[in-house]
C-alpha cells in the first residue's frame, strides 16, 4: 500500500524516508537529535518570554518551555530509562500542568485587559496594592 502511494506521488519518498526507516527498525534518529530540537524550542521560548511585551506572547513562550521539557522527558525515557512509559507519563502531567497554567493565565490576562484596556506586560503595574 505504501509503495503504491509513493508510485502515485514520487516526491513523497524523500519526505517520509526517516519515518519508514524508524518503522522498519533502522532508525537513525538518536538522543542528540531529540536534545537538539528540544534545546532549539527551549531557546525560542526563552527569547519570546524575554523579548516580547505582549502577555499572550509571553504565555506562548512559557508553553514552548514546557513542551521542550516534555520532549526531553520522552527522549530520555526512550534511550536511557528501563521503562519508556515513565517519560510519557511525566510528559502527560506536564501537558496537564500547561493546560491549567494556560487557563489561569488567560483568566488573569482577561481581568487585566478589563481593568487597563491593554495586555502589555509593562503596563500591568496598576495591580499593585
Amino acid at each position: 500500500m505504501i509503495s503504491s502511494l509513493f508510485a502515485s506521488f514520487p516526491g513523497l519518498a524523500p519526505l517520509f524516508s526517516s519515518i519508514l526507516a524508524q518503522a522498519a527498525g533502522t532508525s537513525q534518529i538518536e538522543l542528540r537529535h531529540y536534545l537538539t530540537v528540544s534545546a532549539l524550542v527551549f531557546t525560542i521560548g526563552v527569547l519570546i518570554v524575554v523579548i516580547r511585551r505582549n502577555a499572550i506572547a509571553v504565555l506562548m513562550g512559557i508553553e514552548l518551555l514546557l513542551n521542550a521539557a516534555g520532549l526531553n522527558f520522552v527522549a530520555f525515557a526512550k534511550y536511557v530509562a528501563k521503562d519508556p512509559v515513565d517519560g510519557q507519563v511525566v510528559t502527560l502531567f506536564v501537558i496537564v500542568l500547561a493546560a491549567a497554567e494556560a487557563a489561569l493565565a488567560l483568566a488573569i490576562i482577561l481581568n487585566v485587559f478589563h481593568n487597563t484596556n491593554s495586555i502589555e506586560v509593562s503596563e500591568i503595574d496598576s495591580l499593585k496594592g
